[in-house]
């Protein structure tokens, strides 16, 4: 399951602070302020997709992700490979080495992952 554009702005705010309160929440977005009505809507299709958990204070939560960002990124690059590279990570490679004006220090940068990585998995 996927999250929309403004699920994933309010998520980017949960991974950051990691748990926090409705006004924690709010304080996080620049003025003008989203209404707190929208801000429990999210919150809540983002619990019913599973992404947000929340523990109970009397009348208040305190949300937590149940998912890291990394995982969440994962996903989503793992499903754009899938679906627009033929599940190829190489095709997936060549066309955002290629595609995306990369300098030659981030060209070597990329190398330089993907050596150190080639090497973990000859290692174990």
């Amino acid at each position: 399951m996927k999250l929309s554009a403004t699920e994933e702005n309010l998520m980017q705010y949960l991974w950051s602070a990691e748990k926090a309160f409705m006004k924690d929440l709010l304080e996080a977005y620049p003025e003008p302020k989203p209404a707190v009505t929208t801000i429990a809507t999210l919150l809540k299709r983002m619990i019913e997709k599973g992404f947000v958990g929340y523990k109970e204070y009397g009348n208040s939560r305190e949300y937590y992700p149940l998912i890291t960002k990394t995982d969440y990124f994962a996903n989503h690059v793992n499903g754009l490979i899938k679906t627009f590279f033929n599940n190829s990570a190489s095709q997936f490679a060549s066309f955002f080495t290629t595609e995306t004006n990369l300098s030659d220090k981030e060209l070597n940068e990329l190398k330089a992952i993907i050596e150190k990585e080639i090497q973990k998995k000859k290692n174990s």
